[in-house]
């Protein structure tokens, strides 16, 4: 690549239309999260002033259920002394600095995040943009890689901070570039691999690369004087090799505890979640997460060697619940299990620092079964967060859906919605089990348009049970959190209504592809369908009032504001919620009081 082509798409046109777009929704994120306090001008249109009164942004909106901000995107327009200036994302953030709560130490980052984020979208307009109703039509990978906002909440999105350009058109999913990883050799005195039920390390290994990849990486080992047997395969990201580990753990590898093996035949595609790949050589084999040491929407994306140990064992724990649940086979729901898993133990770096720290986070990968295997005749994958994706005619990825399916769209959500949200109800009323059920760890399973079933990833470093009395294998102690009382349903209200719901409703009532009415009420449907089920459960409904009229607002960009390189304490996650006021429930209108 030349030096012209690595900055290519970057032109003024581009990135005029990126800041306006990123500036939307700053406008409408945190006036959701009530940083900023539009001032209603009359017929839709609004007002908010910059810390010292000298900017001013004036934009249409639309209010929709949860204190949703519809922000018009052509609408938006910035004055200052008289005079209309382009948006600027990046000086908006500094114009709004102290109402954002940005401190001296967080803002030059932050805006890093946000350039990043800007380069990021510049370069998804270089590509031919795909219309909806034919992306809602692709393959699993075409979807992955045409989406084109991430996560709906934060603001700075894509920060990936540590990638190079070159590095982000090799390893972002949306450049869609296939990825070799490099595999080397850990020897067991300091590293620790765990599998799933059945499972060994030679035998997975061999399934994963093959007869003649794992001959040449013994061979490999054993031409330099070593054993085989003292060593266990591990893969790890390209980026993470040259940049962290040859450099970080130069002496793992002078000292041979860490041996360079090469790079795996297998290609991969990145996934949305920047670590996590897909093997499209052989897309029935695992996908494979690997630990990257880059800043991306709050957190350092390593992954650690001492939370791998159980990984396995904790999918195994799920597995076996959702088979032997009634309720949970009825709606054909699913996980697709994490069944092996390797950490990296560095032993200096790890008597230098606590177990949070990213230092002890640098060499791990687990493997993820695929969703390939589950497939009946029909049917097609996609990712939950597409049903987010608008196209840049403003056509919607789930409108085309509901087309394509011809139903109705309460007859639509009827059956998306028994795949995705009853199966979150049922865990937290009969399990108090919680996961991160965001769009990009749950796929669909689609035929004809119609939502057939969800299968959720991302199992063991998200997953929690919140009765600290819960008995449970010693192995799967870990997942046990002691929640807070009045915030145990947060889990659904925040991570389901307020993160995902809220947009997808909006979407569809922008399109005037139905009303809030249908939406809601679908919903409150589903829970009241499911509610009825099992009385048994009555006393656990009260006690957790999924109709209750309002919840609190939780906060995601107030975290990664306050503090962008760990938004959590990881040691106790719910202290660090920022909880700001209430918000209505909209299923309040639909109880049965």
């Amino acid at each position: 690549m030349s030096l012209t082509d690595a900055v290519s798409h970057l032109s003024p046109e581009r990135w005029a239309r990126a800041n306006r777009a990123l500036v939307r929704k700053a406008l409408a994120e945190f006036s959701h999260e009530r940083l900023l306090t539009p001032k209603e001008l009359g017929s839709g249109l609004y007002r908010v002033l910059s810390d010292d009164g000298t900017v001013e942004y004036r934009f249409r909106a639309a209010l929709h259920a949860l204190d949703h901000w519809a922000v018009d995107e052509q609408s938006i327009t910035r004055h200052r002394d008289g005079e209309q200036l382009e948006p600027d994302a990046l000086d908006f953030h500094t114009e709004f600095r102290q109402t954002l709560g940005l401190s001296a130490e967080v803002l030059p980052v932050y805006l890093e995040e946000i350039s990043s984020t800007l380069a990021g979208t510049a370069f998804k307009y270089t590509k031919p943009q795909t219309p909806s109703p034919v992306l809602a039509k692709s393959s699993f990978q075409d979807i992955e890689t045409g989406m084109t906002e991430g996560h709906p909440c934060f603001v700075a999105n894509n920060g990936r901070l540590g990638f190079g350009v070159h590095e982000y058109l090799a390893y972002a999913p949306e450049a869609a570039s296939p990825v070799h990883l490099v595999w080397v050799a850990a020897h067991k005195d300091v590293s620790t691999f765990t599998a799933g039920a059945g499972l060994d390390h030679d035998t997975f290994l061999r399934e994963e690369l093959g007869e003649a990849a794992t001959a040449g990486f013994r061979a490999r080992l054993t031409a330099l004087g070593l054993d085989p047997a003292d060593y266990h395969f591990l893969p790890v990201h390209p980026w993470q090799w040259w940049n962290k580990t040859t450099v970080t753990f130069a002496a793992e590898i002078a000292n041979r505890r860490l041996v360079l093996l090469g790079e795996g035949e297998d290609a991969y595609l990145p996934q949305q979640s920047i670590r996590t790949f897909f093997n499209t050589t052989t897309p029935t084999k695992h996908y494979v997460k690997t630990a990257i040491s880059v800043l991306n929407m709050g957190f350092m994306r390593g992954l650690s060697a001492a939370y791998m140990e159980a990984t396995p064992a904790i999918n195994d724990w799920l597995h076996q619940l959702i088979e032997s649940d009634d309720i949970l086979r009825s709606v054909d729901f699913s996980i697709i299990r994490e069944r092996a898993a390797i950490g990296y133990h560095h032993r200096q770096y790890e008597r230098a620092t606590d177990r949070y720290s990213p230092y002890r986070k640098m060499l791990a990968a687990l493997w993820r079964e695929s969703p390939v295997n589950s497939l009946r005749e029909g049917e097609r994958l996609a990712t939950m967060a597409s049903l987010l994706h608008v196209d840049a005619d403003g056509r919607s990825f789930v409108g085309a859906l509901i087309a394509e399916s011809g139903l109705t769209p309460a007859q639509w959500l009827k059956p998306y919605l028994r795949a995705y949200l009853l199966p979150l109800l049922h865990c937290f009323y009969r399990y108090d089990l919680a996961y991160m059920p965001h769009g990009e760890n749950t796929i669909l399973v689609i035929k004809d348009g119609v939502v057939q079933r969800a299968v959720f990833k991302d199992i063991a470093e998200e997953i929690v049970v919140m009765d600290p009395d819960a008995v449970l294998p010693p192995a799967v102690e870990r997942i046990k959190a002691d929640v807070p009382e009045d915030m145990r349903l947060l889990s659904v209200f925040t991570d389901v209504f307020d993160c995902f719901f809220r947009f997808l409703n909006a979407i569809l009532v922008e399109e005037g592809i139905c009303t809030e009415e249908v939406f809601w009420r679908a919903v409150a449907d589903c829970a009241h369908d499911y509610q009825d089920s099992l009385p048994a459960l009555a006393d656990r409904f009260a006690r957790y009032d999924l109709f209750t009229p309002e919840f609190q607002l939780s906060c995601l960009n107030r975290l990664q504001l306050r503090d962008n390189r760990q938004m959590v304490d990881l040691a106790d996650p719910s202290a660090a919620l920022q909880l700001i006021g209430t918000l209505k429930n909209p299923l309040a209108p639909f109880a049965r009081r």
